[in-house]
């Protein structure tokens, strides 16, 4: 019996799940991308780009195109899109699965403030910085732009359009991953004392924090949001497996 699956992607995991089922018999795979970047890579197989406005729509997708089930395979801070699956995917009766990489969990020698929200890094940034790497994506900036005393290296995939009002700043485009010699060596030329990050997990970008541990330098990161309480795979693997035992009860 065949399957049609939804991938709800943009991650490393998602594009990894997306190769390994797109051969598999029976299987119909659709990875969907919110398109938040320029030129996203696409995974392998078919592949929907932009959003389905919201729960209802989200559920008329996965009525018209007849979807058997869903992996959420979003950033862990597309929580919006989380719950939007949730729900959308309990009204329909459709099986969700939420596959997410585990997040980053400081040692004995890392230096991290952990936040829940921007403000409470920026004002943590006010009294405790003064040249800093923005490691968070060019939609997270404004909470930022009132600390005018303090120098900021904004990384990001595409350049922020517009820049918002900093008074001191540079702009590096870059996409992950990144190496560990690399992240010490842009570290040190830039003379960061402060990383602000989301703790996104993963090896792509974790170099970083292994710099800053190396080097004493201070981490503030913020918090993953709440998900919904759902059936969880921490690898593309496991995602495999949960999607051959639906395929097993199907037959």
């Amino acid at each position: 019996m065949s399957l049609s699956l939804l991938i709800l992607g943009g991650t490393s995991e998602g594009y990894a799940l997306a190769a390994a089922l797109d051969s598999a018999p029976g299987l119909r795979v659709i990875s969907s991308l919110a398109g938040r970047t320029a030129t996203p890579r696409r995974p392998a197989g078919a592949c929907r780009i932009g959003g389905f406005g919201g729960i209802d729509g989200l559920g008329a997708y996965l009525a018209t195109e007849r979807i058997d089930a869903v992996i959420d395979a979003t950033h862990p801070f597309a929580s919006t899109m989380g719950w939007n699956a949730a729900a959308a995917c309990d009204k329909a009766g459709v099986p969700l699965l939420r596959l997410e990489r585990p997040a980053w969990v400081a040692g004995d020698y890392d230096r991290w403030a952990e936040v829940d929200d921007w403000q409470e890094a920026a004002g943590i940034l006010d009294y405790a910085a003064n040249r800093v790497l923005l490691a968070l994506g060019r939609q997270d900036l404004d909470a930022f732009t009132p600390l005018r005393h303090l120098w900021f290296l904004i990384r990001s995939v595409d350049a922020p359009d517009p820049l918002p009002p900093f008074a001191h700043a540079e702009v590096l485009l870059a996409r992950g991953p990144f190496s560990l010699d690399s992240e010490r060596a842009l570290l040190g030329a830039q003379a960061i004392d402060t990383i602000v990050c989301k703790n996104s997990g993963g090896t792509a970008t974790d170099a970083k924090l292994t710099a800053a541990r190396e080097l004493g330098l201070r981490v503030i990161m913020r918090r993953r949001p709440k998900r919904p309480p759902l059936p969880t795979a921490a690898t593309p693997d496991e995602a495999v497996t949960w999607v051959e035992r639906l395929r097993g009860q199907a037959r």
